[in-house]
């Protein structure tokens, strides 16, 4: 395995093996520098990194993603002016409509991409990363984190987001369109969460609550 940043060998126990996600190669972890990062020897694929203080970071980009998460779901994300009439829908509006429009199974994938998915990502992040920051362990910590790994491709915040602008292009030809605040609260979103998931490193949370007190004792 080689490193950027590679540090010498001390003396110490063996480390545990890993396996190269893409070549499937077993080879010994190696003890990083701060920043720096383990990368195959067969073909040279990201194995691991080191990212200094990481549950600080993470804490401060998921507490901003949850301010504006609640706007984006509470204000309207557009309205439509037409004859000076001026209607306005947030989400949940949204997702209502089409849920009573018969189109249940749009509806439906509506709310679990960009209501309930992101909620539940953004509520698991915080209770994992708060008590850490305050030098305690959340219970169930384990649980937690697969589910996190098993929901997170069905967030969809971007993709939304996409529909939206596209959605903008077409219906500005005939309506006159006003942005809501909800617009703009998703497209802020969107980069916390990318920015979230950057920062976010599951290995770097176990090295960091191996070294609290009674670590241990929770699994």
């Amino acid at each position: 395995m080689t490193t950027d940043g590679e540090i010498p060998w001390m003396n110490a126990r063996p480390l545990p093996l890993i396996a190269c996600h893409e070549c499937d190669l077993l080879q010994r972890e190696v003890v990083l520098p701060p920043g720096g990062s383990a990368r195959c020897q067969r073909c040279g694929a990201l194995l691991y990194r080191d990212s200094p203080d990481c549950v600080n970071r993470t804490l401060a980009l998921t507490l901003a993603a949850v301010v504006f998460y609640l706007m984006a779901n509470l204000f309207p994300v557009i309205g439509i002016e037409l004859q000076g009439n001026l209607s306005a829908m947030n989400l949940y509006g949204a997702v209502r409509s089409l849920w009573s429009q018969e189109m249940r199974s749009i509806s439906m994938v509506v709310f679990i991409t960009t209501i309930l998915v992101p909620a539940l990502e953004l509520a698991m992040l915080t209770y994992l990363l708060a008590p850490l920051r305050s030098g305690r362990i959340p219970a169930g910590i384990a649980p937690i984190m697969r589910v996190m790994q098993t929901i997170k491709p069905w967030g969809m915040v971007e993709v939304f987001m996409l529909g939206i602008l596209v959605s903008l292009v077409k219906l500005n030809r005939d309506f006159t369109v006003i942005p809501g605040v909800a617009l703009w609260s998703f497209g802020v979103l969107t980069l916390l969460l990318a920015a979230v998931a950057a920062s976010f490193n599951p290995r770097d949370i176990w090295t960091h609550l191996e070294r609290q007190p009674g670590a241990g004792e929770d699994a």
